[in-house]
């Protein structure tokens, strides 16, 4: 995978505006088709030409389901308790099309366009291998959830966490994940681990606000005043799990394109999330 040059300001909004993310409220998650391998592609029919064409399989009109992708920015769907708002769906769908807009200017990976949500206990999760979650605070699984999960993470998949906040919400995440992992401990990532510089050099973990917080204010919520990065391994040495804790990481692909976020916060979220991804997909 290659990274192409990441001209910051300009290229974000341009590739933002020009997108056309902007859409109704879906009434319901993607539907999960099965994927159609590359070999079924189409051929270009023409000398010279290569036999596989990334346009060749993006979606259309008359064939709308032909979603066969290198990678699906997949996000999970999980219980979150009897609350009256969906935890799992803050910032969506915007957020997941504004990030895959950047990212398909930024690696060349064949990424689908829009969003894909799926429920943690679906068997389907694992045509995905990587997985992103948030709000998990407010986190409690059904044991079909923990048992998908579970299943998932030790057949290979990796799981992106995200945008939960201080000691409440994470004592709550934390007994989570250990009914899906209890034999697997919790670790700090350090900033030589491969994770920080696969595609970025990244040097600093930044706290990302959210736009309510990133103009100048305190950019911490609740107790959450340093924002940590953290880590689960299986007994391989395979980094199965990222926790991006105290931080928004998700509200700053959201408002990439707004003059009122601030740039350092939307370079370092889109950075570590391009290293997250190539990371997973390589390892």
């Amino acid at each position: 995978m290659r990274p192409r040059v990441f001209v910051r300001a300009g290229v974000i909004a341009t590739a933002l505006i020009g997108a056309g993310w902007a859409a109704p409220w879906p009434t319901a998650p993607a539907v999960h088709t099965p994927l159609v391998s590359r070999a079924a592609a189409p051929a270009a029919g023409q000398p010279g030409r290569p036999l596989f064409r990334r346009e060749d399989l993006r979606p259309t009109l008359k064939r709308p389901s032909a979603n066969a992708r290198e990678f699906f920015f997949t996000r999970a769907i999980y219980n979150g308790g009897g609350r009256r708002w969906a935890s799992w769906a803050t910032d969506f769908p915007k957020a997941d099309r504004q990030f895959l807009t950047i990212l398909d200017r930024l690696v060349d990976m064949d990424a689908y366009e829009m969003e894909n949500a799926i429920q943690l206990d679906d068997p389907a999760i694992r045509r995905f291998p990587f997985l992103y979650a948030l709000e998990v605070g407010n986190m409690y699984m059904t044991q079909a959830e923990v048992t998908g999960l579970r299943e998932y993470l030790l057949a290979g998949g990796f799981l992106m966490i995200d945008d939960f906040w201080g000691t409440y919400e994470w004592e709550n995440f934390e007994a989570e994940i250990k009914r899906v992992l209890p034999e697997y401990q919790i670790v700090d990532l350090p900033l030589n681990h491969p994770l920080f510089n696969t595609v970025y050099n990244i040097k600093e973990i930044v706290q990302v606000p959210s736009i309510n917080n990133a103009q100048g204010g305190p950019t911490w919520e609740r107790d959450g005043y340093d924002a940590q990065v953290k880590g689960i391994f299986d007994a391989t040495g395979r980094l199965m799990v990222v926790i991006n804790w105290n931080t928004d990481i998700g509200d700053a692909w959201e408002w990439a394109e707004s003059p009122y976020y601030p740039l350092r916060y939307s370079t370092y979220a889109i950075e570590m999330t391009v290293n997250i991804i190539v990371y997973a997909m390589s390892h």
